[in-house]
């Protein structure tokens, strides 16, 4: 039975409908309150947050999923808020839904389905007339057939290794791939040196990569025009990756193939040969519930110890946690902070065990855990010391 009282819960605020087996990590330290106008925590999925206030109290954001596009995550850095998403925790979800999406479109699946439907009402002459209309549909096997893969991340990776199991030959292009997914990714997995090689030599290309202003519209009349003809674009990332006038040109034409989106809109609706998918990708219990789970996990952690996983604004950082009380300061990344912040410390004489200083940008972090016990009464007086050194933006004690 928890010993916290009420007024010391922490104030987790749900929105969305968040999976259970996530909001399950809180244990009864945490109250979830999804009414809470001023929570330690907000766990959201795609909920717009662009318009809401958020109040002094909150530290963290967890989006459950990869996207931040719904949270403005530059009014929280300022904040101090930590924002986190969940990368990898849908993955296998996307990959499931792109490959389905490959086959599918390449043996002009959805097409027989909607063709098969208008024969209702037909009675027994529904199989004399599938056998004859059937040729309309011959499509094309993938085995032997290139796939190329733009961003080998979380699900890139997935994506291409297991086109590979299906006897693809595969190129892959991400010029920012960690040292993890390295490791992860097949060795048959050929590199492109440019994305320009990836386009000329693919029969089909996925796309996995963030929308930024670099990749925005990065599929368009130039990319086009340096693919194969007939080519098949599998878009699971973000619709403003593609150029829609460019698009719908390149598929009357023909150069595109088939054009398969997950964020259908009415310019999309539209399009001869676009199969628009209703944000399907990651629409799966197991990758919701995943999902929250590590939203939750990261959250309780940071909340708890400070230590910061997978933020989109701050630097990943972490200590192991021994008991000790630990100071934690968000600060420009300005020269001498972590000298002023220790000298703050030593003007309580306090004694440093353990301490770790990352940055980002324009941006760090620090913690420190402290060798003695500090006496209740000093802690706002500590913090507030802290708080009074230029460029500081929040401090905590632990």
């Amino acid at each position: 039975m928890s010993t916290v009282t009420a007024e010391k819960q922490k104030k987790i605020k749900p929105l969305n409908n968040i999976a259970e087996r996530g909001l399950n990590v809180f244990n009864e330290d945490y109250l979830i309150d999804d009414e809470h106008e001023n929570p330690d925590a907000i766990v959201a999925r795609s909920y717009n947050m662009h318009s809401m206030e958020f109040g002094n109290n909150l530290k963290a954001i967890a989006r459950a999923g990869a996207g931040v596009n719904n949270i403005p995550v530059e009014q929280c850095t300022e904040q101090g808020i930590v924002v986190f998403n969940t990368p990898g925790a849908n993955a296998n979800a996307v990959k499931e839904m792109v490959l389905t999406s490959l086959m599918a479109s390449s043996r002009n699946v959805f097409d027989g389905i909607a063709w098969a439907k208008t024969l209702e009402g037909e009675g027994e002459q529904v199989g004399k007339l599938v056998e004859s209309g059937k040729k309309q549909f011959v499509g094309k096997e993938i085995k032997g057939k290139t796939l190329g893969v733009i961003g080998l991340g979380a699900i890139g990776a997935l994506v291409a290794n297991d086109a590979l199991a299906l006897d693809m030959d595969v190129i892959g292009f991400d010029p920012f791939i960690s040292v993890n997914t390295a490791w992860n990714l097949s060795r048959n997995v050929q590199r492109a040196n440019s994305i320009e090689e990836l386009f000329a030599t693919a029969d089909y290309i996925t796309v996995h990569v963030p929308y930024t202003d670099e990749t925005g519209g990065m599929f368009n009349e130039e990319s086009f025009n340096l693919m194969k003809s007939g080519v098949h674009i599998l878009n699971f990332s973000r619709g403003e990756l593609v150029n829609e006038a460019d698009m719908a040109e390149a598929l009357e034409s023909g150069k595109v193939g088939k054009y398969i989106t997950d964020f259908p809109n009415e310019n999309v609706l539209k399009m001869k040969n676009a199969i628009p998918i209703p944000h399907l990708g990651a629409s799966t219990k197991e990758s919701e519930e995943n999902c929250a789970v590590m939203a939750a996990r990261q959250v309780k952690d940071f909340l708890e110890t400070g230590n910061i996983v997978n933020s989109v604004n701050f630097p990943s950082a972490s200590l192991p946690y021994t008991g000790r009380r630990r100071v934690t300061a968000f600060h420009r990344n300005v020269p001498n902070m972590v000298g002023q912040i220790t000298s703050a410390l030593s003007n309580y004489d306090l004694n440093i065990a353990d301490m770790v200083n990352r940055s980002r940008g324009e941006y760090a972090y620090t913690m420190v855990d402290i060798e003695d016990e500090i006496n209740g009464d000093i802690t706002p007086s500590l913090e507030k010391k802290i708080n009074q050194i230029e460029g500081i933006v929040t401090t905590r004690i632990i």
